[in-house]
This record gives C-alpha cells, sequence and structure tokens, in this order.
C-alpha cells in the first residue's frame, strides 16, 4: 500500500506541474527535480525488490548513461562516453530533429532502469504519467513520436551494450569456499549466516578503470590474536571497545549511514526483513539534493548522475576484488571467538569479507566526482533517511561527508578503522580517476 500511495502522489505531483507548465511556453520536461524524481522512482524499484549494494550500482549506471547519451547529443558541453569508455560502442547515426531531449532522456533512463532491474515493467506507471504530461503539455505528435523513438534507439543501444559485461556469466559462477579451519579468514555471520555475496564481481567489465586490480591496496594487517600487543589485536579490541561505549550522536552517525539493503530481524522464533537504501542508492539521493541545492539544470543534473554513477560501479569492482583476495574475517567473528562469544555490533554485519570497506570506497568515490561538479566546501543537509525514520545529517563537504562514513562503519562494529582509512584513500584514487576522464566542456 506504501509504494502504490507514493506513485499515486508521484503521479499527482507531476500531474500538477504539467497543468502549471502548460499555460505558460516553458518546456515542462526541463526540470532537474523531474530526472532526480525519475532516479528516486528506479531507486525504490532497488529497494522493493532487494537488490544488494554491488547489483545496485550497475543499474543505476547504465540506465544514467543512456540519459547522459541522449544529452550529450543536444548539449556541445558533453560528448558521448563512447570515446571515454573504451569499450562503450559509438551510438548509431539518430535522427533528432523535432526532439524533446529531456523528455527523451528520462524515457531512455526508464527504459534502461527497468530493464536491467525486475520484476518486468517496473516502472511502466511512472513511464505512462510521463507520457500523460507530454499530452497534457502540448506537445505535438511528431515531437513526442520523435522523442520516444531516439529514446528507444539509445536505450536499446546501451541495453546491447551492458549484456557484455559478464554479469550474466557471474550468475552461474562457482560459489566462495568456506573454510572453517583457516584462521583470519572470513565466515558467514549471525543472524543469517549468509554466503557471501557477489565473490566474482571483480570479474566485471569497469567502465574507466582498466581493471579492477588497477588500484591494488596495501595487506591488510596481518592476523594475530595470541598476542594483546598485536597491531591487530588492538584494533580488533578498539572496536569492541567503542561500541560497548557509544554516544547517542555515534550511534546517529552509524544509523545514517548503515544503508544495508536488507536487514535480517530475528525475534525468537520469528524473522523477518526490514529495507533500507543500499549505499550507492544513498548516494543517488545526495545527488539530486545537491543538484537542487545548485539549482543545476536539467543536463548538469544528468551529467552528475551518470559521473557519480560510474564512480561507485567502478569503486564496487576495485573493493571487491580486494575482498576476496584477503578474504579478513570480520570484528564480530573474532571478538566472539577470543574476547566476548555474546559481543554483537550495534549494526547488522553484511555478508562479505571485512578488508576493504565497501561503504567507505563507494562514499569517497562518489565524494570526489561530486566535488568536481559542485565544488569543494558545498554545504548540505542528507535528507535521505528521513523516510526510514533517521533524521538529517548536514555536512560542510561532500568529502566531509565520505570521511564521516569511516566512523559510521567503525562505530557501527562491523568494520577495523584501518580498513576504513584504506578504503577512503582508494575509493578516492577510483573517484579522482573518473573525474579525469569524464568531464564537461
Amino acid at each position: 500500500m506504501k509504494k502504490l500511495f507514493i506513485s499515486l502522489l508521484l503521479v499527482s505531483l507531476i500531474g500538477a506541474s504539467c497543468k502549471q507548465q502548460a499555460s505558460s511556453d516553458k518546456n515542462p520536461f526541463d526540470d532537474a527535480i523531474l530526472f532526480a524524481k525519475t532516479v528516486k522512482e528506479l531507486n525504490n524499484v532497488v529497494l522493493q525488490n532487494n537488490f544488494p549494494p554491488i547489483i545496485a550500482s550497475r543499474n543505476y549506471t547504465y540506465a544514467a548513461i543512456a540519459a547522459y547519451e541522449v544529452v550529450a547529443l543536444f548539449d556541445s558541453r558533453y560528448t558521448s562516453m563512447a570515446g571515454t569508455i573504451t569499450h562503450l560502442p559509438a551510438l548509431p547515426e539518430l535522427d533528432t530533429a523535432n526532439v524533446n531531449h529531456q523528455y527523451a532522456a528520462l524515457l531512455a533512463y526508464c527504459k534502461v532502469g527497468q530493464a536491467v532491474t525486475f520484476p518486468e515493467g517496473s516502472m511502466n506507471a511512472f513511464v505512462q504519467s510521463l507520457d500523460s504530461m507530454a499530452s497534457a503539455s502540448g506537445m505535438s505528435d511528431q515531437v513526442k513520436n520523435a522523442s520516444e523513438e531516439l529514446a528507444q534507439k539509445v536505450g536499446a543501444h546501451i541495453l546491447d551494450w551492458s549484456k557484455k559485461d559478464n554479469y550474466a556469466e557471474t550468475r552461474t559462477a562457482e560459489r566462495y569456499q568456506i573454510k572453517l579451519a583457516e584462521e583470519g579468514r572470513w565466515v558467514p555471520t549471525p543472524p543469517a549466516y549468509q554466503q557471501a555475496l557477489e565473490p566474482h564481481w571483480n570479474e566485471i567489465r569497469p567502465m574507466v578503470m582498466d581493471s579492477a586490480s588497477q588500484f591494488t591496496p596495501p595487506r591488510p594487517l596481518a592476523y594475530e590474536m595470541k598476542d594483546p600487543n598485536s597491531p591487530f589485536y588492538k584494533e580488533v579490541l578498539a572496536v569492541k571497545n567503542a561500541g560497548d561505549s557509544l554516544t547517542e550522536e555515534q550511534k546517529h552517525i552509524a544509523e545514517f549511514w548503515d544503508d544495508l539493503s536488507t536487514r535480517m530481524n530475528v525475534t525468537g522464533h520469528v524473522m523477518f526483513v526490514t529495507k533500507k537504501f543500499s549505499p550507492p542508492g544513498h548516494w543517488m539521493n545526495i545527488v539530486g539534493i545537491a543538484a537542487q541545492q545548485a539549482k543545476a539544470d536539467f543536463n548538469t543534473t544528468v551529467f552528475a548522475y551518470a559521473k557519480t554513477a560510474i564512480a561507485m560501479f567502478d569503486a564496487f569492482i576495485q573493493c571487491w576484488d580486494e575482498k576476496f583476495r584477503s578474504n579478513l574475517v570480520r570484528p564480530e567473528t573474532v571478538i566472539n571467538k577470543h574476547i566476548d562469544p555474546e559481543w554483537r555490533p550495534y549494526l547488522q554485519t553484511p555478508p562479505f569479507p571485512e578488508y576493504t570497506c565497501g561503504h567507505s570506497t563507494v562514499s569517497a568515490s562518489a565524494a570526489e566526482v561530486l566535488t568536481s561538479v559542485f565544488g569543494d566546501n558545498f554545504v548540505y543537509t542528507d535528507t535521505s533517511e528521513l523516510e526510514f525514520g533517521i533524521k538529517n545529517r548536514s555536512f560542510s563537504s561532500f568529502r566531509a561527508a565520505a570521511l564521516e562514513n569511516n566512523w559510521a562503519r567503525f562505530y557501527g562494529g562491523i568494520h577495523y578503522h584501518f580498513s576504513c582509512l584504506v578504503s577512503t584513500e582508494y575509493g578516492k584514487k577510483v573517484g579522482e580517476l573518473v573525474v579525469n576522464k569524464i568531464k564537461a566542456k
């Protein structure tokens, strides 16, 4: 019911916006907020259908590139990413006459977004609302048809390219081999004891990195729990001690950046799942907040979403390459075995190895890209978590938000702090690469 209500409300808002714009000579689709609402619609599909963060990044990226490729046909500030993403084929010759390019970009985003997610037709109601908006605004059949045809062709081109990224092949790849007897190696954690998530994600084709291992971080601290003076033991103890004495502010920081897309709740014999945005979903929301605050135009907003999505896509590949190279055990497992068998972290431990930290990596990469688009010292308030009952947080910059995320994972008890620090450094490297390769004129 909640999802239906939100969809109906969104259609109503678009309809109201349409009527207001129809009375003027303005193009109702030339609206950055409308594009942000479209991204949010895909974000809701990802959330409701339990896409894990790694796969969610793929969903957002291909959809955003489709919209961007439409924009690049009409705005001289931007050029096709076929010249930057080397394996992206150039678009075929396209007829751009009579096209409302904002309408076409929105449709291309929806076409690709719902094709790379499920269930089939997940965004049909939203697309129909855009169609109704076009008709109510007085858009001629000639413009409407030309725009829809262009969106269809660009979307089909991006989808055909997406199918060659090795995603399908990794669906049937060998499962992660759990080795309980190997001290210091990751094993499933409570309460669900899930298998490792996407152990072959480093085989996915990157966007701008030349390989998954282009930015290989240093080896994690050597596992050593027999000597209380060892660096690793001290890191483990620091996680436990922090978790045992969290302030209300630290709890808020941990909860705000939790972003565990599916949390397993266990009460006695009752088990149920609660849902939130994943890390890339959270940062997609931040892009929209920044674009609205900066009063960015439609095309700049599309550019910001595409560039940020690409940075997180490659950051996940870089991070997952290291996770399943080092296979480092989570703090919860170590503390339960060597210090306190009843200890639990403040946040729920996600199902994959500890080093490096995914959220810290993608946050740092996104922060670099957003800084390049909207500037440093961009003060904003992040309202993304309100719908989950978590109050806002304000930041002095995107980089400051990424740095707070370091502490969030540590306060949450799911990462060693050294891991978060390294992750930020290497996520920034990925972000800098994207900034340097994908530019506006």
